[in-house]
């Protein structure tokens, strides 16, 4: 696989009235065209500052973020599925289009297909309201790759579910990932959720975050993210991140 971005000794500082914070510090690693990434630290420690920078919503400091793709487009999911409360299900599948201008006939099509494909058709003229909160990251996930994005940035993206929904969720959302070939890369505080779902984890130390381990998931037999959860080696890279952030409290 060919690399799709490099971070290069990024590093980020704020100025508050409390003086210079150094929120992250020296951050270097690659991410290859299909690959799963999942960052992986503590509360606090810099991972939704980092995802900003390669995502070009903030600047680092220091450091490069290159991109080897020309212009690449830029598909960002929140925590929260921020749909818009007075629009349809179908309104706001379109609406990242109608803000990248590129809304057509044929963008449009491509859209509906989507929720077709991942049987959220029915739902087309509802409103967010009417829909379970597991669907609605579903229709913010299909909102995203709607732009077709040479890459997809998630911050927490289940952390507003409860546990039996997180867990469906991410089977539903690792498929879409899939079989859409998306390029992706996952903040979150939760090892098992990291494991099971990422092909590679990358755990960074308490703020400011530098890059402490990366691992490289290599499941006996990788399945959906439930699935993987009961994989014999599931435990051992758990065992392993436990650990390496256990040392840094």
């Amino acid at each position: 696989m060919n690399k799709i971005v490099s971070i290069d000794n990024v590093g980020k500082k704020y100025n508050t009235t409390n003086g210079e914070i150094e929120a992250i510090k020296s951050i270097t690693f690659d991410v290859k065209e299909g690959e799963f990434v999942a960052l992986v630290g503590s509360s606090g420690c810099g991972k939704s500052t980092l995802l900003s920078i390669m995502a070009g919503l903030d600047k680092q400091s220091v450091g490069n973020v290159n991109y080897y793709i020309d212009k690449p487009v830029i598909g960002y999911m929140l925590q929260e599925d921020a749909l818009l409360a007075h629009y349809t299900i179908l309104d706001n599948i379109l609406l990242g289009l109608k803000i990248k201008n590129k809304l057509n006939d044929e963008s449009k099509e491509y859209a509906i297909n989507l929720l077709k494909k991942y049987n959220l058709d029915k739902f087309i003229d509802k409103k967010p309201h009417e829909l379970s909160g597991g669907m609605k990251q579903r229709v913010s996930l299909i909102r995203t790759i709607a732009i077709k994005p040479d890459i997809l940035f998630l911050d927490e993206p289940f952390s507003a579910l409860d546990f039996s929904t997180r867990l469906k969720v991410s089977d539903d959302v690792y498929k879409i990932i899939k079989k859409e070939k998306k390029t992706t890369i996952m903040v979150t505080h939760d090892i098992g959720e990291a494991i099971s779902m990422a092909d590679k984890v990358i755990v960074l130390s308490k703020s400011p975050a530098k890059v402490k381990s990366v691992y490289n998931i290599e499941l006996i037999n990788k399945e959906l993210p439930t699935q993987n959860r009961k994989d014999e080696k599931f435990n051992y890279y758990y065992d392993l991140i436990w650990r390496d952030l256990d040392k840094d409290e």
